[in-house]
C-alpha cells in the first residue's frame, strides 16, 4: 500500500524527523570530505552529501551551506583563501568522515580528531586526505546566496584530480567502484554500489546498447 504525505504533514513533523525524511527523499548522493586550511594554517576537514555537477566546460562543480550560525568554518576558510579539496570516501573511512560531522570549535582539526591525514600536493593550497582514493583540488569561483532559505551555494572549478589509473576508460569515464568510492542517503546512511550497466548514447529511433 502506498503511503501519503502531504506538505502540512511534513511543516508538522518533528524537527529531526522532518530532516531525516526531507534529506532521504532525494534519493542516493555524492558524499565527500571537504578540506580547508585557513589563513593561520588550521587545517579543516568536513563532510558533504550537497554536491552538484555544474557543467563540464569550465569544469565546475557546487556545495551547499547551511544557515549560519553556527559558523561555518569550511565556508570561511574557502572564501579566504580561494582554494579547497574534494575527496571522495571509501569504506575504510566512512566512520572518520562521518565524525567530521561534529561541531568542532574553529581551532581543532577534524583530521586531527579522526585520525585522518592532511596531505599537501603541487603546491596546492588545500589539504587533500591522504586516505582518500579520488581527490579533486578546487578553485573557488562563484557564491550565490539562496534567499528562500538562506542557504549558500559556492561555485568552484576543478583544478586538479588525483585517482587511481586502473579507474580511468579509454572514453574518459571514471569507474568509481574501482576506487572503492561509496555513496549516502540521508544524513547518515552509507552504501556500497554495484554497477547494473553502461549504456549508449540515446538517440531518436536507435536502439541503446551496452557500452561495458
Amino acid at each position: 500500500m502506498q503511503k501519503h504525505i502531504s506538505l502540512d504533514a511534513i511543516m508538522a513533523m518533528d524537527k529531526q524527523e522532518r530532516v531525516h525524511f526531507i534529506n532521504s527523499l532525494g534519493g542516493f548522493k555524492s558524499v565527500s570530505l571537504v578540506g580547508t586550511v585557513a589563513k593561520d594554517g588550521k587545517t579543516n576537514l568536513a563532510i558533504f552529501s550537497s554536491l552538484i555537477h555544474i557543467g563540464a566546460n569550465p569544469p565546475l562543480i557546487a556545495l551547499i551551506f547551511r544557515p549560519s550560525p553556527p559558523e561555518r568554518n569550511t565556508l570561511s576558510n574557502i572564501l579566504e583563501t580561494g582554494f579547497y579539496t574534494l575527496n571522495h570516501i571509501n569504506e575504510a573511512i566512512y566512520q572518520q568522515a562521518h565524525q567530521t560531522s561534529a561541531r568542532y570549535e574553529k581551532e581543532i582539526s577534524e583530521f586531527d580528531e579522526t585520525g585522518l591525514t592532511p596531505e599537501y600536493k603541487n603546491d596546492f593550497k588545500a589539504p587533500f586526505v591522504k586516505e582518500s582514493l579520488v581527490q579533486i583540488g578546487m578553485a573557488f569561483r562563484e557564491k550565490i546566496d539562496i534567499t528562500i532559505n538562506t542557504t549558500i551555494m559556492v561555485i568552484g572549478e576543478i583544478a586538479e584530480v588525483y585517482f587511481p589509473e586502473k579507474c580511468l576508460s579509454k572514453d574518459g569515464f571514471i569507474d568509481l567502484e574501482k576506487a572503492n568510492t561509496i555513496t549516502c542517503s540521508g544524513l547518515d546512511s552509507y552504501h556500497k554500489t554495484i554497477q547494473l550497466d553502461r549504456l549508449s548514447y540515446a538517440k531518436p529511433n536507435k536502439e541503446l546498447t551496452s557500452i561495458l
